[in-house]
């Protein structure tokens, strides 16, 4: 079957990435949404259909959405516009870079995102809307929840367990058989060596 067209949703810096990865895999990008951009401009080689209301144009059966709005700590706009749009009977498609390498068993969610060069090894889940950025590397059984951010250079060994809505900072690194709460913030460059309860803001020098 035919893969849907896609409209990918903002032309912040994290669109740029996805809208390559979706370049390189051969899917069409249909146009992009953003209320700060005027109707038919140009964002990265893509039109421009105008403000989120522009997808309402589409009925659910025709197109998948792509969530190209960026995920920092504090920020839940990304989150706000999954839950407003699935409301609506739209599925938002996974975005897999052609150079990641991925285990056969692997199980990605509904709108998983993983960027270029990340590793993902046997036996490991991540849930729905997750961004893996560039250059991770998940060893085998890590369990990772909802909403969450891998930032570029993360390393989790393996059997990690991370709740939603964490935000794993840039070159940040987690030892074997941790869990990290939900809504848990660790801070880029951090070693994760202990569990982290629920909704912990964790700094640890290298």
């Amino acid at each position: 079957m035919r893969a849907k067209p896609l409209i990918l949703l903002g032309t912040g810096g994290h669109a740029k990435v996805v809208a390559e990865a979706l370049r390189l895999s051969g899917r069409e990008i249909l146009g992009v949404t953003d209320p700060n951009s005027s109707p038919g401009s140009n964002f990265f080689g893509v039109k421009v259909l105008g403000g989120d209301e522009a997808i309402y144009d589409y009925s659910p059966e025709e197109v998948e959405l792509v969530n190209g709005v960026g995920a920092l700590p504090g920020k839940v706009r990304r989150w706000e516009i999954g839950e407003q749009m699935r409301q609506r009977g739209y599925r938002f498609a996974s975005v897999i870079h052609p150079s990641a390498v991925i285990a056969k068993d692997v199980e990605l969610s509904e709108g998983t995102q993983v960027m270029a060069g990340t590793v993902i090894q046997p036996s490991v889940k991540i849930g729905v809307d997750t961004i893996v950025n560039t250059g991770v590397c998940i060893d085998h059984d890590c369990k990772i929840g909802a909403n969450c951010h891998l930032a570029p250079g993360v390393v989790l060994s393996g059997g990690v367990n991370v709740g939603d809505y964490v935000y794993l900072g840039t070159g940040s690194s987690v030892i074997q058989y941790l869990n990290i709460g939900p809504r848990s913030i660790v801070a880029a460059g951090s070693i994760v060596y202990r569990d982290i309860l629920e909704g912990t803001n964790y700094i640890q020098a290298r």
